[in-house]
């Protein structure tokens, strides 16, 4: 069998990790780029004149045009936290190296914190992640499938629309070759109506979209996308049909590494963020020694997410 390239790519090493982040000034002034990859820009008023210094152990800028105050952090999603830099880079790159997810818990071991910081580190993260992949759209060839996130209760409906589950939407884009390109997986509630809002938000017009005999997956049809239906008729001989082998193929890994990571998650409140971390990470697997300063930068855009936001559950589900 051949090797394949993507599982066997070197990716950033610890070493060179520590080597680049391994001080708390090495890591404010990666931030202070991937912030301000041009020069200092105010984010009061836009100029660019501006004079430094430094308070505490913390370097700041102050605008010559409206003396507005600006750490690197200062409008981030690392704003007011009380952790060094360095936790918060050794968390993002556990997180964007790890082939399967990497817990709350497995993170305050290896960070050396309490676990109510692990969880807000990570769920912060995964929130930067979730907003980063929210503008995804999928193009050409793109398989869709219903899929849940939970089980059954003793007494509880099995299948499709248990009260137990929490439906989402897998879709891949697919190559010529037919191997996976990007992903999208988004809560949603199979009705044609919730369907044709994803597709207007997450498919192009362009799109060929190949789906089972589920009766909402019509719904992409109202953007003008292709719809290629194949009746699977179910059981474990569907899930082995060459048409829908790269989303079942996602499906598979994306509940090995929930099931193999946690022990159990609050999927009815938080089952966005799991989902978005997986996406985020599959839709960069091309280039690992990259992921983390992409990472990075999206979380210096980030503006700030207190633990109350971030406790709150996905707005409109």
């Amino acid at each position: 069998m051949a090797m394949n390239r993507v599982q066997f790519q070197a990716g950033l090493s610890m070493t060179e990790f520590l080597d680049r982040y391994g001080s708390e000034e090495q890591c404010e002034a990666a931030l202070a780029a991937a912030r301000w990859p041009e020069g200092f820009r105010c984010p009061a008023c836009g100029a660019a004149e501006h004079g430094t210094f430094v308070r505490g152990r913390r370097r700041y800028w102050q605008c010559c045009t409206c003396r507005h105050q600006s750490s690197a952090l200062c409008g981030t999603i690392f704003e007011a936290t009380k952790l060094p830099l360095t936790r918060w880079f050794l968390a993002m790159h556990l997180l964007t190296q790890a082939k399967n997810n990497v817990s709350a818990l497995e993170l305050k071991r290896h960070l050396g914190v309490c676990y109510k910081s692990a969880w807000l580190m990570k769920h912060k993260l995964m929130e930067v992640m979730r907003l980063r992949e929210d503008s995804r759209v999928l193009d050409g060839r793109v398989e869709i499938d219903d899929a849940y996130l939970g089980g059954e209760r003793s007494g509880g409906k099995s299948g499709r629309g248990s009260e137990n589950k929490v439906p989402f939407i897998a879709a891949v884009q697919t190559g010529p070759d037919g191997r996976p390109l990007y992903a999208c997986l988004v809560r949603q509630p199979f009705t044609s109506e919730a369907v044709a809002i994803w597709a207007a938000k997450s498919l192009a017009t362009s799109a060929q979209v190949v789906s089972d005999g589920l009766w909402c997956f019509r719904g992409v049809r109202i953007i003008g996308a292709e719809h290629e239906v194949t009746v699977t008729g179910g059981g474990k001989a569907s899930a082995r049909l060459p048409q829908f082998k790269a989303v079942n193929t996602l499906l598979g890994n994306l509940k090995t590494a929930l099931s193999g990571t946690y022990h159990a998650f609050d999927f009815v409140k938080y089952a966005h963020r799991y989902l978005a971390e997986v996406q985020y990470r599959f839709n960069r697997r091309f280039n690992l020694a990259s992921i983390l300063a992409r990472l990075l930068r999206a979380a210096a855009l980030t503006p700030p997410r207190p633990a109350p936001i971030i406790r709150l559950a996905e707005v409109c589900h």
